[in-house]
């Protein structure tokens, strides 16, 4: 246990200190402030409404589900549970680029809402997608990873809080797909037929 935590000060320490440039400052703050990066979604969501129409409704529905899913299980549940101080409360020379409170660290709710919506899209949009959705995913899968990344290098998350929290997001999507899929096939479906048999 304590070589892994070694293992995370010395990972945070090499992103947040020594894998830095002053021209990426100004990028991960706008990717790790909601405040800042929101157009984002905003065309996410419009892309997905324009590439699937009806079901887009229900795709960003799902993300959205998937995401409320993840930020409560990150900072609902697991930041109370162990109650992990941010690095740049307790590490020297962390670098601190936007205003943080003393909230806990472990996991990540950035990482986890950002996984669960990657992962959401990923699932109705690269499987069996043309070019277009295929490379959509990927830049929504993109743009979660540097949300993750952003936390560490901004100084408020160690990287097993960024992995923790992107692993919490993807578990978050899958399981909001099966219960989906479960109520669509035994329950919507049932009711549709039994509609369609009636004189």
């Amino acid at each position: 246990m304590v070589l892994i935590e070694q293992a995370d000060v010395w990972l945070f320490r090499e992103v947040n200190q020594n894998m830095v440039h002053p021209a990426a400052d100004g990028l991960m703050v706008f990717l790790t402030t909601f405040g800042l990066s929101w157009p984002i979604f905003f065309v996410a969501a419009l892309v997905i409404l324009l590439r699937k129409g009806r079901e887009g409704a229900l795709i960003i529905l799902f993300s959205l589900c998937a995401l409320g899913i993840a930020d409560y299980t990150a900072s609902g549940i697991l930041k109370p549970l162990f109650q992990r101080i941010r690095p740049c409360f307790v590490l020297e020379g962390c670098r601190l680029l936007v205003d943080q409170s003393h909230s806990f660290s472990f996991a990540s709710s950035h990482a986890a809402n950002a996984a669960a919506v990657a992962a959401t899209i990923w699932i109705y949009f690269y499987r069996n997608g043309s070019i277009v959705d295929k490379l959509f995913s990927l830049l929504i899968a993109l743009y979660a990873f540097f949300v993750a990344y952003s936390r560490v290098y901004v100084g408020v998350h160690y990287p097993s809080d960024v992995f923790a929290g992107s692993f919490i997001g993807i578990c978050s999507a899958l399981l909001t797909y099966i219960i989906w899929s479960w109520l669509y096939k035994n329950v919507i479906r049932m009711m549709i037929m039994r509609r369609e048999l009636k004189p």
